[in-house]
């Protein structure tokens, strides 16, 4: 072993004879290594091979290296505990079985260095390799712990590693989207899950502080894909498939407890929300939040700040803010009492010519849907829509109107707005003010909706005909709006081009089939036609 000394991965790779070297068949390497204590020095070809440039020749080396380590691991030939230094224990007083333990450490530590060097690599199938190779130590490091742990809370699991990994997966540079993907199947074990959580918020926190809490997109799209992919268990009884299998005391392992994960995924998705996202990052939270965050936390209504800093941002973005903070209101019972107001500021001539109208109307629809709520309230939202119709386009008309008609039927009461005494010649103010933001303050009661009057001259048939039913009582049931909502322009006009079907009608006279009756020589005779 002495002849080890000065040999490392990086002398090995620069020494005479590295093309043919890395002709060797990998497997032979671990055979001979596994067979005899005399071939130990085999592995620095496999640690060469680990860097080689070609894609299947890295790929060969880290299947066999995951051969050779596994092995190692089960048969116990690793250093345990404190490992020392590679020429301190040459020169101590070590056995020679000691010495090869050490030794086999230190080329395993070399080896794991360079497969999370590998989770960076150019080619995804070499990043794969890599990431399965790890995780394949990482359960055989929990069955065959090789340092010192705590064992009264995290027991034989190797948590540093995870620590490490997850440290790699999150890169501040390279967008590891499916690599992350990939992972997914390793967070299907509850004790993978729980560590992931946990590593996931210190190595946030560490990276944005030390970015002063600026948006860093890479690393928080990374991160974002990391913990979107973490299904919560429902129930303590659904946590059973584990990596590493506590012998003793097993039952009493964090990772065992559905309330010490729930812990774990509300201080990560807290810690990932406190700093400044990019724009599109809210949107994604957003999207999944009321399904996937809000759920499985303890205390949902923490999720306040977030909502309303996201508010603030605008647009789309400001509205799934307000679907996070109606869920809130109605299943937790949050005291928010500027909601409402903040959705009528949201009400403007953009959201006919968004891409998002749909989802807003349909949430809209969502919110207002409680009968309960004051008169003032509803005949504001109702009026303020009318004024925007004036200059909305057909295909959001279409939606509009219905949509101020079953506001007007939840609330009889605002039928006032359809019917406002006045004198025949006498010119009505409008009291409505369209600048206020308070809705409680626009006015809205002391107004009606003369709008709809105006739309009933609209150039589209289907507007006006829409608009002329305020002319009538309207029925009790709503209208469904959801199948109005995808409506497009190009839909809208493809409809109006196609022929109409001409029904037939009992007539007492027979119906004419040409200019004149007489057929086409009559126009001959007259004009001299050939």
């Amino acid at each position: 072993m002495a002849s080890t000394k000065k040999r490392n991965v990086s002398s090995a790779k620069e020494g005479k004879g590295n093309a043919k070297k890395t002709k060797i068949d990998p497997d032979i390497l671990v055979r001979g290594i596994l067979e005899s204590k005399k071939h130990a020095n085999d592995v620095f070809d496999l640690l060469e091979m680990l860097q080689s440039h070609k894609e299947k020749n890295v790929i060969d080396a880290i299947n066999a290296c995951n051969t050779l380590f596994c092995s190692l691991l089960e048969r116990k030939d690793l250093h345990m505990g404190n490992l020392p230094e590679e020429e301190e224990s040459l020169s101590g007083d070590y056995t020679a079985q000691q010495k090869y333990h050490i030794f086999m450490r230190h080329r395993y530590n070399s080896c794991k260095e360079i497969l999370f060097d590998h989770l960076d690599h150019e080619e995804y199938n070499v990043k794969e390799a890599a990431l399965c190779c790890l995780m394949k130590f990482a359960e055989n490091e929990g069955q065959h712990p090789l340092e010192d742990l705590d064992w009264s809370e995290h027991y034989t699991f190797p948590r540093e590693f995870i620590q490490l990994l997850v440290a790699r997966l999150l890169s501040i540079t390279t967008d590891n989207t499916l690599l992350l993907s990939r992972f997914q199947e390793y967070l299907e074990m509850a004790d993978v899950r729980y560590y992931v959580m946990s590593s996931i918020r210190d190595n946030v926190t560490k990276v944005m502080d030390r970015n002063k809490g600026m948006p860093l997109p890479v690393y928080q799209n990374n991160a974002f894909n990391l913990m979107s992919n973490i299904s919560m268990a429902s129930n303590e009884s659904e946590l059973t498939n584990f990596v590493v299998t506590q012998e003793t005391k097993h039952e009493d392992w964090k990772a065992t407890k559905l309330n010490e994960h729930r812990r774990s995924f509300e201080k990560m998705w807290l810690c990932f929300l406190k700093y400044k996202l990019p724009t599109s990052m809210y949107k994604k939270v957003l999207v999944i939040l009321h399904d996937s965050i809000l759920p499985h936390m303890s205390k949902p209504t923490l999720m306040i700040d977030f909502l309303t800093a996201a508010y603030d941002v605008g647009g789309a973005i400001s509205l799934l803010a307000l679907n996070g903070l109606f869920v809130l209101i109605h299943q937790h019972n949050l005291d928010y009492p500027d909601f409402y107001q903040k959705l009528y500021n949201l009400l403007e001539p953009s959201i006919f010519h968004v891409k998002y109208r749909a989802r807003f109307f349909h949430l809209a629809n969502l919110f207002l849907s409680s009968s309960h709520l004051p008169v003032y309230l509803v005949a504001a939202f109702a009026k303020r829509l009318a004024r925007l119709a004036l200059t909305a386009p057909p295909t959001a008309l279409l939606i509009v109107l219905p949509f101020i008609y079953n506001l007007i039927r939840r609330h009889p009461s605002c039928r006032v707005l359809i019917h406002k005494p006045s004198s025949q010649d006498e010119l009505m103010e409008d009291r409505y003010d369209m600048d206020e933001e308070d809705p409680a303050k626009s006015c809205a009661l002391e107004s009606s909706l003369w709008e709809i009057k105006t739309l009933q001259k609209h150039y589209h048939p289907d507007v006006a005909k829409k608009a002329m039913l305020i002319n009538t009582p309207l029925s009790e049931q709503e209208d469904d709006i959801d199948e109005l909502l995808e409506l497009t322009t190009f839909e809208l006009m493809e409809r109006d081009l196609k022929p109409h079907q001409m029904k037939s009608i009992p007539l007492e006279f027979e119906t004419a089939t040409q200019l004149l009756k007489g057929g086409g020589d009559v126009l001959q005779q007259h004009f001299c036609l050939d």
